[in-house]
């Protein structure tokens, strides 16, 4: 069975800072939880943007401390609008996770769509 969600929030910022922040892989780490224990293991260097057909490779944390593989591919990127990322190893049958800027008043809303089997 298929499963979906959807989240959203408004980032008191601009979408040039937003997207500066959220197109750098060196960030991801930055906005998963700590009990996570997301740590990457290759696919950039400092100072690499996202581009289409980056590999990353890293473990995560998520149930009982217990160290999970994953590769995710860039499938897609819009500058200052989207960016895809799906898995191509990892825990689940399928991983598709969209990320959306928009600006709106008061800054951008961040818009997460994730598709997963």
């Amino acid at each position: 069975m298929l499963h979906q969600i959807h989240s959203s929030q408004i980032l008191p910022i601009t979408i040039q800072e937003a997207w500066d922040f959220l197109s750098s892989p060196a960030n991801l780490k930055t906005i998963t939880p700590d009990y996570m224990g997301f740590h990457i293991l290759s696919g950039f260097q400092p100072g690499d943007k996202m581009y289409e057909g980056m590999i990353i490779e890293y473990t995560v944390k998520p149930v009982l401390g217990i160290p999970l593989h994953w590769v995710t591919e860039i499938t897609h990127v819009k500058e200052l609008e989207y960016f895809v990322d799906e898995q191509r190893f990892g825990p689940y049958a399928l991983w598709h996770h969209k990320h959306f800027l928009k600006e709106v008043d008061g800054g951008v809303e961040m818009i997460d769509l994730i598709h997963y089997k």
